[in-house]
């Protein structure tokens, strides 16, 4: 059974955690930036548009200014004379699949061409072996120099402190000692630390930074969606939001994903359906991990915890392999029409039915259908696709049908150039319309402008 009539939950205001060390960083970064030359900006790669902290931007573009770069043309730099570059390290790449990371890319360095891109994990040393042979690339382009220094910004917990004990293991041979304190819980750099080598020829040292939180989450649904969407990737402190108002919206997104199988489908008992209602599907997730209270009664809070652990962990790779898997399976034939033989020597079988015969779910399954596979969208059910939740799209036109099996590649793309447009359409409209800044924030303003009006009214 499909689910249909989606109706996002209603999501709590969001939560101001803005504590002193992050306005004293923010305060400082300018100064910081004037003995900086590279700067690694790391984002978390299952929401890399809203892990985007719009609150350093302008101190970043004054910093390319200065060393350069051309106002009209972010991509030309007028004059080069000290390393200045701003790398944008996804982090935690192994939690989003890898289908969509080349035409995100692709679609971010035509939005933003001044920024270089890169995925990463610790867990993988490629990664880590990439990043830091970059450094010392830019390092060796700028041989008068006489060390590189490298300041690393970001979110809180998006993993800078990890990937900083990590490139410091790689660049310095020899056994390395654990340079900074690492935590899963965000606010645990509070403070800039101390200068850190990365390498010894080229000598490369790195400042390690407390994450910055936006100051004020915005007002509205997107404020409000956007602050949960923070609190899923435990961006912001552990207790400000509810964990059963976070399942809520992880429900409803994964229903919107993927509204025949849902990815969740795994972990409630066997031959659970579909569900909208948070309740049913906590009370089957507690009963099915046996998280009772006394007399049998179902922890539903326990459950709910559960719930976004198991996406934080594994659930949101799942949900996007599924969503793929989903646009790429074959319709089944109809009663009435017969099959076309395979190809002489192709080698394939009736492998599609022995699949769907057996009860597996398509997130279940590994193999993929052709690119050229038809999309099985049906008149009554909405269907989505999307790579996490910041990016997601429909799939009713048939043009947009068409171009999903003739070009997925240049599909993907051109979808994902659409959500960050409208991406930067609400940032725009959000700044124009002060939505951006908390109402306590309006009212010292407003004071301090009827002060300044009778100041002036005595001065004349």
């Amino acid at each position: 059974m499909a689910l249909s009539n989606f109706v996002m939950p209603a999501l709590p205001s969001p939560t101001s955690w803005f504590p002193g060390h992050m306005k004293k960083f923010t305060r400082m970064l300018p100064s910081l930036l004037t003995r900086t030359d590279v700067v690694l900006e790391l984002r978390d790669s299952r929401l890399p548009l809203t892990s985007i902290n719009r609150t350093l931007e302008g101190a970043l573009r004054k910093w390319r200014l200065e060393r350069g770069w051309d106002p009209n043309d972010p991509s030309k730099r007028i004059v080069s004379v000290q390393a200045c570059e701003h790398i944008v390290v996804f982090n935690k790449r192994d939690l989003v699949p890898s289908w969509g990371m080349e035409p995100f890319a692709k679609a971010m360095e035509k939005k933003f061409p001044h920024q270089r891109l890169l995925f990463a994990s610790w867990h993988r040393p490629r990664d880590i072996r990439t990043l830091n042979e970059i450094l010392v690339n830019i390092a060796k382009q700028h041989p008068h120099a006489l060390e590189l220094n490298v300041l690393v910004i970001g979110m809180p917990n998006v993993g800078k402190s990890t990937l900083l004990n990590a490139l410091r293991h790689q660049g310095i041979k020899g056994p390395t000692a654990k340079a900074f304190q690492t935590s899963a819980n965000p606010g645990m750099t509070q403070a800039l630390s101390t200068r850190l080598k990365l390498s010894v020829e080229p000598p490369i040292y790195a400042y390690d930074s407390p994450g910055v939180m936006l100051p004020y989450l915005g007002r509205g649904a997107e404020g409000a969606e956007r602050g949960v969407k923070l609190a899923l990737i435990a961006g912001i402190k552990e207790g400000l939001y509810d964990t059963e108002a976070l399942a809520g919206y992880l429900l409803y997104r994964l229903n919107v994903l993927n509204p025949i199988s849902p990815v969740y489908l795994d972990l409630l008992p066997k031959g659970a359906q579909p569900t909208a209602d948070l309740a049913e599907f906590l009370t089957q997730l507690g009963r099915r991990m046996g998280m009772l209270k006394k007399r049998g009664e179902v922890d539903l809070t326990r459950a709910a915890v559960y719930f976004v652990r198991w996406w934080r962990e594994e659930g949101g790779l799942l949900a996007a392999k599924a969503s793929f898997h989903l646009h790429h399976q074959k319709p089944a034939p109809r009663p009435t029409a017969i099959p076309p033989p395979p190809p002489p020597g192709s080698g394939t079988t009736n492998e599609g039915t022995a699949i769907a015969s057996s009860g597996l779910r398509p997130a279940q399954s590994e193999s993929l259908a052709p690119a050229n596979a038809p999309l099985l969208v049906g008149n009554d059910i909405p269907r989505v696709e999307g790579w996490g939740f910041d990016f997601q799209w429909d799939l009713q036109e048939a043009a947009d049908l068409e171009k999903r099996a003739t070009a997925p590649q240049l599909f993907l793309q051109e979808k994902m150039e659409g959500c960050i447009d409208r991406y930067l359409e609400m940032i725009d409209r959000e700044e124009r319309e002060e939505m951006n800044i908390s109402p306590t924030q309006i009212k010292k303003r407003q004071v301090m402008e009827e002060k300044l009006r009778r100041r002036m009214r005595y001065i004349k």
